[in-house]
């Protein structure tokens, strides 16, 4: 039997955790395939990446399901079904399929933003589906932007499943990658009594400059307001510092980043970090290169 795709296990994920338990993705995997009768060679069938077909097709289940709000992240690698996700599956006039997932706000907007280039805002197409009049490069852009919105999403669950000391200590390696400090000298300052600064980055070798940062490991539903901005910026001046930056996993509200912009602090919110993770490669790897080639019409001219 073929490995259903990933829209057609919306159903069968529901049936495995309508019980209300909680449930590993590991045990509706297994449960899944044994429901669909998946043998040893269509369970070990990959991707070109190297990747399990099944799994990575069943990621994309949950993924889908959970954005919809019919299952729960309960916490890592664990879920749980919805009372949403009972009624849908209990009434039988209803058809679990992507129509259905779009009928939700949280979907949309999700489906929406996750295909909006870069995620600042530029036009993109819908997720899973591809325009008729889409052309090839076309298709995969999106679908290369589909996964990094899903990529992003899960860089920020598996931040949140951490304390704040260790938000600080990703926030200085992802400065230290980024190349702020070539003697990698970065330090986290202590979790107490450090007068609101949470790291600091030397910007040249003989530590003349430096880069005092705040880390706040916030839901990502939350505001940082001006007041953060304004405790930060007393920080700063206490320790002589003129060069700030403000890291959290929320968002900022605008009068927090007028005020950020008149006393030199840089914000980075909460989609920027994971963008910036997967930029440079932190707690994330490259499971697949791919490159596209074109015609080189030169090579064929007449012309010497």
């Amino acid at each position: 039997m073929a490995v259903p795709k990933y829209d057609e296990m919306y159903s069968d994920f529901l049936q495995v955790v309508s019980d209300g338990k909680e449930w590993s993705i590991r045990e509706v995997r297994d449960a899944v395939s044994a429901a669909r009768g998946l043998t040893e060679e269509d369970l070990s069938e990959t991707l070109s990446s190297g990747d399990l077909l099944f799994r990575n097709r069943l990621a994309w289940t949950c993924e889908f399901l959970m954005k919809a709000g019919l299952i729960q992240r309960v916490r890592r690698g664990v879920y749980a079904i919805t009372a949403e996700g009972q009624r849908v599956l209990e009434d039988p006039t209803v058809t679990v399929d992507n129509r259905l997932l779009k009928t939700y706000p949280s979907f949309r907007a999700w489906d929406e933003a996750s295909t909006k280039k870069d995620r600042d805002g530029s036009k993109g197409g819908s997720v899973g589906q591809t325009e008729e009049d889409a052309t090839p490069e076309e298709t995969i852009d999106a679908a290369f932007q589909e996964l990094d919105a899903a990529l992003a999403d899960r860089l920020m669950e598996e931040i949140m499943d951490h304390d704040p000391a260790f938000f600080e200590r990703l926030v200085v390696q992802l400065l230290l990658k980024m190349g702020y400090s070539r003697t990698n000298d970065g330090q986290v300052t202590a979790l107490s009594g450090d007068g609101g600064i949470d790291g600091i980055i030397s910007e040249d070798r003989l530590g003349l400059s430096r880069l005092y940062l705040q880390a706040k490991r916030w839901e990502p539903s939350q505001s940082v307001g001006r007041p953060e901005i304004q405790k930060f910026s007393g920080a700063l001046r206490d320790v002589g510092g003129t060069k700030g930056l403000f890291i959290t996993t929320a968002h900022f509200t605008k009068e927090a980043q007028e005020s950020a912009r008149r006393q030199n602090i840089v914000l980075v919110d909460g989609v920027q970090l994971t963008r910036l993770m997967i930029e440079y490669g932190l707690g994330v790897s490259t499971v697949a290169s791919y490159e596209i080639k074109r015609l080189d019409s030169d090579f064929f001219s007449e012309d010497d």
